[in-house]
């Protein structure tokens, strides 16, 4: 296991790329979107976005961020976290994670020191603390809540347009139909393909869309109420009711209201484990 520390500006762009390590994307501070060819995630400092081996990847910065990076080494292309964790099927696929005040402590404390920099004799007792504190990271990455956030994108060329158009804009607040007109397709079409690609209806898409932008609002301390009327909702509690509905849990819980504090600056590193 090995950290990197990554100080980014916003609106810098990642080009798609891969790894043969799995990683662990958390951002101290700020907000930053990783997407997959299959799916894009929000990751607000309240949450981390695991992603395993070999799967290509991009990364844009929504506001300056304190990007950290934990690579986990997977012997034979099984990704370590997942062989600790029993092989658990779910740690082969993207997963957003809840990130709790100790795996926040354990990823900060981290040793980022870029491998130029690195002494040429390293401090044996500062080395049994990094494996101690990378044990330990491993189990709580094990015992992190899943949650129910990510949005899946389709392959259908009408489709994908339409979806990048709502995320692109998501306060945009247009029926199916004007959205179809759009991509020059029919509602009937434009239904069935969500239905086929992505399991889903339009609205219900859009949901996951909505709170992937009420997260990143959160993220920067705006106020429920600012969110509810940004995202189009007539008050706070029909916005509670749609995040209740959607992922279970009330909107203090999902933004996650813990006291979010900057963590120690590194100097940034190319997003590579070596």
């Amino acid at each position: 296991m090995r950290g990197k520390a990554h100080l980014m500006r916003a609106d810098t762009e990642v080009v798609p790329h891969a790894h043969a390590w799995g990683q662990l994307t958390f951002s101290a501070t700020g907000v930053l979107r990783l997407g997959t060819p299959h799916s894009t995630y929000i990751v607000p400092p309240t949450r981390a976005v695991w992603v395993p081996p070999g799967v290509e990847h991009t990364v844009t910065v929504l506001e300056d961020a304190d990007m950290r990076t934990v690579y986990v080494y997977a012997p034979e292309g099984t990704a370590g976290i997942a062989a600790a964790a029993g092989r658990d099927a779910e740690w082969q696929h993207c997963r957003v994670l809840e990130v709790s005040p100790l795996l926040r402590a354990l990823v900060l404390e981290l040793d980022t020191t870029p491998d130029d920099q690195a002494p040429p004799q390293p401090d044996p007792d500062e080395a049994r603390r990094q494996q101690h504190l990378g044990a330990l990271l491993l189990d709580e990455l094990r015992r992190a809540r899943p949650v129910r956030l990510g949005v899946d994108l389709p392959t259908d060329k009408r489709l994908r347009a339409l979806c990048a158009a709502v995320l692109e804009d998501p306060t945009r607040h247009e029926s199916l139909d004007a959205w179809a007109q759009d991509v020059g397709a029919s509602v009937r079409t434009v239904a069935r393909l969500f239905r086929q690609e992505l399991g889903t209806t339009f609205v219900q898409w859009r949901q996951q869309v909505l709170l992937a932008k009420a997260l990143s609002m959160a993220a920067r301390k705006v106020p429920m109420s600012h969110i509810a009327a940004e995202l189009g909702y007539a008050s706070a509690s029909a916005f509670s009711a749609m995040v209740r509905r959607s992922v279970g849990a009330p909107p203090s819980r999902f933004f996650g209201q813990a006291d979010i504090r900057p963590g120690p600056s590194e100097t940034q590193d190319e997003l590579s484990p070596s």
